[in-house]
């Protein structure tokens, strides 16, 4: 089959690269898959085919007056796109403004529409007005893939039919993200880590909705040579290197490493989670998984359906730096569970994220969706 999906995004975050690797397994097993967005550079050294697509910004409380301004160039514009590449069997849909877009494509280019929802709906949509807007669109959509069973939950409660809502997890590259030994001693030299010391790091957003001042805090509660990574970018970065001055020289931003990803993990010990109040399957959790690191969650949104027990630790209460530092001991004190946990995230995430076996159940569940159409 031939897949069209549009993605149009400020930035590049697990969303972006998990779309982009779900394409990549599906073309891979045989299919054609473009990518109509405004971040080409996510589809370099993949099957899928990029197409350069400017739609406006990303749907939220400060652009909705905009992007209704602009509603019918932007649709003009996604319209001349899709026209461009009929024809095609799937369209593939991942966030809210192309979502919504549907309610303005005509049904010979909405073929068989697919939307992908990476986290719990946003709370502006689960009532009033724009409730009323996101149902109207959806019928148009013959599938609702959910990246977890509370994003899932989300989506049925704020009215979107049970029936074509299914979970589909993240697909990630198993075969490329996994413990590296030479990087985790390459990475280490160049931040100054000694090869004994004990590293804590994250990948992370650093947006105030992300706890990561907890992280910081907690870390430097900590004896010993211990070190802090924080791989990330946003706009609390300046107010989390001010609360890191208690770690000295033992706190380290890095940008967000994109594709260098499991380097960076390698020179982890430990992976903290710190979730915003709205998580949907985190790359930030998976990755680390994949990686060998064990994973601790300071809360449990985002984290409850990828970490089962013997792999990390998700605490109570949540946010909590003293909780957090108690447990970031032990483990500095327990190579061997360090070991042993992070070997068994390892097994768990390649088992449920791998790229090839999520496309496997994306080509289920449209099969699924076919055949209750040809038989009802």
């Amino acid at each position: 089959m031939r897949i069209v999906s549009v993605l149009t995004s400020p930035a590049r975050g697990g969303a972006e690269f998990a779309a982009v690797w779900l394409l990549d397994a599906l073309a891979e097993r045989g299919h054609e898959a473009v990518l109509l967005t405004n971040l080409p550079e996510l589809c370099s050294g993949t099957r899928v085919a990029a197409r350069t697509l400017e739609i406006g910004p990303k749907l939220s409380r400060t652009s909705y007056k905009r992007l209704l301004l602009s509603g019918p160039r932007l649709a003009a514009e996604l319209r001349r796109a899709l026209r461009h590449e009929r024809p095609y069997d799937v369209l593939l849909l991942h966030f809210k403004k192309e979502q919504l877009l549907t309610l303005v494509l005509p049904r010979s280019l909405r073929a068989t529409c697919v939307w992908a929802e990476w986290g719990p709906l946003p709370a502006p949509l689960r009532s009033g007005a724009a409730n009323f807007v996101y149902r109207l669109a959806a019928r148009r959509a013959e599938v609702v893939l959910a990246v977890s069973e509370g994003t899932r939950a989300t989506l049925v409660a704020a009215g979107v039919e049970e029936q074509k809502v299914f979970v589909l997890p993240n697909a990630v590259r198993v075969e490329e993200h996994r413990y590296s030994e030479t990087a985790r001693r390459e990475v280490r030299r160049q931040l100054g880590i000694a090869g004994d010391a004990f590293v804590i790091g994250a990948l992370t957003r650093l947006h105030a909705k992300k706890r990561n001042d907890v992280l910081v805090e907690a870390a430097a509660r900590l004896e010993g040579d211990v070190h802090l990574i924080l791989a990330g970018e946003g706009e609390s970065e300046n107010e989390l290197r001010r609360l890191a001055r208690l770690l000295g020289t033992r706190a380290h931003f890095l940008p967000s490493p994109g594709k260098e990803a499991a380097n960076v993990i390698s020179a982890f010990d430990v992976a903290v989670f710190c979730p915003s109040p709205t998580e949907g399957a985190p790359l930030s959790v998976i990755l680390p998984m994949l990686c060998g690191r064990p994973v601790v969650a300071t809360g449990a949104e985002g984290a409850r359906d990828l970490l089962p027990p013997g792999c990390g630790l998700i605490l109570e209460p949540e946010n909590d730096v003293s909780a957090l530092a108690n447990a970031l001991a032990c483990y500095q004190r327990d190579p061997d569970r360090r070991a042993r946990e992070g070997g068994a995230a390892r097994e768990s995430a390649e088992l449920i994220h791998s790229a090839q076996h999520v496309a496997a159940e994306f080509e289920r569940i449209l099969g699924v969706v076919h055949t209750r159409e040809k038989s009802g």
